[in-house]
C-alpha cells in the first residue's frame, strides 16, 4: 500500500480511470476528506464515521448514513491510503419507544422506555441477548453483503468500560461553557423567509432523516441545580429519568434524583459509569477523540440549533477538537410509500432489500445519486425497469460509451478497493427470470427447461450460472406480486372462448401456431407474436414501426389480450414470448385449440 507522499507514474490506463472518478461526487469529497486529514493529522489513517443506533429495524434511509462515507473511503483506499470507516452503534441510547410491527414484541416493551438498548430484552424469539444486538445483527450481516468493510464500536461498551471517563469529566467542568453554546440556540428561530419557505418536518420524515435516535434528546438543560451535560442511568429503575441535582470539581461528587421512583444516589465520576453525556454534547466529544475527519447526518441535523451546527461549537471550543466534513444527506423512499420511517411497521431493510436484488444494484443506487438528492428503490413492478437500466448500463461499460460519472458509479457498484463483489455468470434479464419464476412456481426442472430455450445456440445448461439474480427474481415474484396478479396457467382450454372466436381471431391463433416450432425461442417468439397482426394487415413480418399504421398497435394489443385470456384467463400476465416459453409448446397448442 502506497504511504501518503509517494507517486506513481500515471499509465494511460489510471488517466482514463482517474477522469471518470473525478466526474463523481464521491472522487470530489475524496479530495476534500485526503487534504483536510493531511492538514490535522499528517501521516495517519484517514477517519470517516457513522452512526447508527439498533432501536429498531435498521432501514433503508438509515443505509445512506452508512453507504455515503463507505463510498469516500473506499475511493481514498483506491488512491492508496489508509482509511478507518468507523460505525459507532449508538447503542446506550435510550429506548424511546416500542416500534410498531416488529415480531415478538407486544405492548409490554414499553416498561422499559428510558433503559439503555442493551439492557432491553431482544423480542421473543431472538437468538441475540438484548434489544440493539437483535437489531444490529441484521445489519452487520446486511453491510457484509455489501462489501462494507467498518471497525464497529459499541457506545455501551465505550461508557461502562470508561473509555470516556476523562472526556466526561472535561465537559462536566467546562459545563457553564457548553451551556453558553446551547443558549445562544434554545430560542433562536429560522429566519422569516427560511421559515416562511421550508416545510416543517412531521415525526415519520425525522425519523427517517436521522442517523441515530439519539437527535432527538434533550440537551441537558432544566436541571434544578443548573446545566449538566452528563445523565446518569437509575440505580434501581436503570432508566435515564433523572436529574443531576449537584456536581462538585473537585471531589467530582454528582448527586442525581430519578423523577421516576424518587431513587436518589451520590456518585464519583471518576469511579462511575453507568451514565452518557448527553447527545448534543456526545457527538462532538467523539469526533475530537476520534479524530473524525468526515460524516454525513440527516435533514434534522441539519437544522438551525441542530446536533451538527452546535456540535461544531461545543468540539472546537470545548474538547479542542475540529468538526468534520459533513454533508446533508436525503430522503430514501420505497416505491409507493412517501417516507420511511423504523416506528411504522413493515418498513424494509437492507436485508429486505438484498432479497430481491444483487448488491451490486443495491449499492449503485446510493452511488450514483449525490447525498442531497434523495431517491426511491423499487419493491414493485419498477425494479424491473431498475434491472433494465443496469444491464443497459454494463453494457455501455463493457463497450466503453458510458459516460465519465456513470461508469465511475458502476464501477463503485461491482466491487471495493478490496475486488470485485461476486456477481451472476449470465445476468439474463430480470423481468424474464421474474416471469419465469411467477409461472413454473419455482419448479427448478421447469426452470431450467425454459431457460434452455431462450437462446438454443446458446443454453442455459445449470441453473448456477444464472444465481443469485435468479433466486432475487423468485423472491421478488412470491413475495412482492400481488396474490392476485400471480400467473396461474390454465388446466383445461376454454372451450367456450375458443368457439366464440371470429375468423379474423381464428386466424391469428393458427398463424402463432403454425409458427410456434420455427420461432422457438425468445427472440423468435418475440418476433412471432408482434409479427402476427402485421401479417394479418397485409405487412410484412419484420416491417419496422415507421412503415405500419398506428392501427397495428392497436391490432397487436387486442392480439395480446387474447393470447392472454386463453392461456392465464386474464387480459395481461408476463411477457408473452417469456411465458409461451414457459406453458410450453404442446400446452400452448392444446389451450389455443389445436
Amino acid at each position: 500500500m502506497r504511504q501518503r507522499g509517494e507517486k506513481d507514474v500515471p499509465t494511460v490506463a489510471d488517466s482514463s480511470a482517474q477522469s471518470a472518478q473525478q466526474a463523481d461526487w464521491v472522487s470530489r469529497y475524496a479530495d476534500d476528506v485526503i487534504a483536510e486529514s493531511e492538514r490535522r493529522a499528517p501521516g495517519k489513517p484517514v477517519v470517516v464515521a457513522s452512526g447508527l443506533s439498533p432501536s429498531g429495524p435498521i432501514h433503508l434511509g438509515n443505509l445512506r448514513e452508512v453507504m455515503t462515507p463507505h463510498l469516500v473511503a473506499d475511493e481514498i483506499r483506491r488512491r492508496g491510503y489508509q482509511v478507518r470507516h468507523l460505525i459507532s452503534w449508538d447503542d446506550y441510547d435510550r429506548y424511546r419507544k416500542v416500534p410498531n410491527g416488529v415480531p415478538g414484541t407486544d405492548a409490554s416493551w414499553a416498561e422499559h422506555i428510558g433503559k439503555p438498548l442493551t439492557s432491553v430484552p431482544a423480542p421473543a424469539g431472538s437468538a441475540h441477548p438484548n434489544w440493539a444486538e437483535h437489531f444490529k445483527a441484521a445489519m452487520v450481516e446486511a453491510l457484509g453483503a455489501l462489501g462494507v468493510e467498518f471497525d464497529g464500536i459499541s457506545q455501551t461498551a465505550q461508557y461502562t468500560s470508561g473509555v470516556y471517563r476523562e472526556q466526561i469529566l472535561h465537559a462536566m467542568k467546562h459545563r457553564g461553557d457548553i451551556d453558553a453554546i446551547l443558549a445562544q440556540y434554545r430560542t433562536k428561530k429560522a429566519p422569516a423567509k427560511q421559515q416562511k419557505q421550508q416545510k416543517p418536518l412531521d415525526e415519520a420524515e425525522v425519523e427517517a432523516a436521522e442517523g441515530s435516535g439519539a437527535a432527538s434528546e434533550d440537551d441537558g438543560s432544566g436541571g434544578a441545580g443548573g446545566y449538566y451535560p452528563y445523565k446518569p442511568f437509575c440505580g434501581r429503575c436503570g432508566k435515564d429519568l433523572t436529574t443531576v441535582t449537584s456536581y462538585d470539581d473537585e471531589t467530582t461528587e454528582l448527586s442525581y434524583t430519578c423523577t421516576l421512583d424518587g431513587f436518589t444516589e451520590t456518585v464519583r465520576l471518576t469511579e462511575f459509569n453507568r451514565g452518557k453525556l448527553v447527545w448534543k454534547v456526545d457527538w462532538p466529544m467523539r469526533w475530537a477523540y476520534e479524530g473524525v475527519i468526515f460524516e454525513p447526518s440527516g435533514v434534522d441535523h441539519s437544522s438551525p440549533g441542530s446536533s451538527f451546527q452546535v456540535g461544531g461549537q461545543i468540539v472546537d471550543r470545548v474538547f479542542g477538537g475540529k468538526q468534520p466534513i459533513g454533508p446533508m444527506y436525503a430522503f430514501v423512499g420505497i416505491s409507493g410509500m412517501a417516507k420511511m420511517s423504523s416506528s411504522k411497521g413493515g418498513v424494509p431493510t437492507p436485508g429486505d432489500a438484498l432479497e430481491i436484488m444483487e448488491p451490486q444494484i443495491l449499492r449503485w443506487l446510493y452511488a450514483r445519486r449525490r447525498p442531497n438528492q434523495s431517491f426511491k428503490i423499487a419493491f414493485d413492478q419498477e425494479i424491473q425497469r431498475l434491472y433494465d437500466e443496469w444491464d443497459k448500463l454494463a453494457a455501455k461499460v463493457a463497450d466503453g460509451s458510458a459516460l465519465p460519472a456513470d461508469a465511475a458509479a458502476y464501477s463503485r457498484a461491482v466491487g471495493t478497493a478490496a475486488g470485485e463483489l461476486p456477481r451472476t455468470e449470465r445476468p439474463l434479464p430480470y423481468r424474464t427470470l421474474a416471469s419465469v419464476a411467477d409461472v413454473t412456481a419455482g419448479d427448478e426442472r421447469q426452470t431450467l427447461r425454459i431457460l434452455a430455450e431462450l437462446d438454443p445456440e446458446n443454453p442455459v445448461t445449470d441453473l448456477s450460472v444464472v444465481r443469485p439474480r435468479l433466486d432475487k427474481a423468485e423472491a421478488w415474484a412470491t413475495t412482492y406480486v400481488p396474490a392476485e396478479s400471480r400467473t396461474i396457467v390454465r388446466a383445461e382450454p376454454d372451450t367456450d372462448a375458443l368457439a366464440a372466436l371470429d375468423e379474423a381471431n381464428r386466424q391469428s391463433v393458427r398463424l402463432l401456431l403454425d409458427g410456434l416450432d420455427s420461432h422457438w425461442s425468445l427472440d423468435g417468439l418475440t418476433h412471432l407474436v408482434y409479427g402476427v397482426p402485421k401479417v394479418q394487415a397485409g405487412f410484412p413480418a419484420d416491417a419496422t414501426a415507421k412503415e405500419l399504421p398506428a392501427e397495428i398497435k392497436v391490432a397487436q394489443r387486442s392480439f395480446f389480450a387474447l393470447l392472454y385470456h386463453l392461456l392465464v384467463g386474464r387480459d395481461t400476465g408476463p411477457r408473452l414470448p417469456t411465458l409461451l416459453l414457459a406453458v410450453g409448446a404442446d400446452r400452448v397448442r392444446k389451450l389455443l385449440g389445436a
